[in-house]
């Protein structure tokens, strides 16, 4: 199974698409579709009947997944879009940015 760079909690830039620029935070990430849930980014309108936990149904908003390859990491140091390597550093594996060369 493929590794993939991006992770849960990681702050992202959509870089392709209708919400193309938009950010936020992953929420969750699926390894075997290769696509992630942005907070607050592809928006969808799903119509739930009533139920316990929504006793008014009706249409609710959600977070609808984006594929992996239309995201890319913000890195935190200067706030730009940034590539993901790995290094072994004091003999652990870890992620490091590109551009700012820190580790994530």
């Amino acid at each position: 199974m493929k590794k993939l760079k991006i992770k849960t909690g990681d702050t992202v830039r959509v870089t392709a698409g209708d919400h193309k620029g938009s950010e936020g935070k992953v929420m969750l990430v699926n390894l075997e579709k290769n696509k992630a849930i942005v907070e607050g980014v592809n928006l969808v309108s799903k119509h739930e009947k009533p139920s316990a936990k929504n006793p008014q149904g009706g249409i609710v908003k959600k977070e609808a997944m984006l594929h992996i390859s239309n995201l890319s990491l913000i890195d935190t140091k200067s706030g730009e879009t940034t590539r993901v390597s790995y290094e072994v550093r004091d003999g652990k594996k870890v992620r490091v940015s590109k551009k700012s060369k820190e580790v994530i």
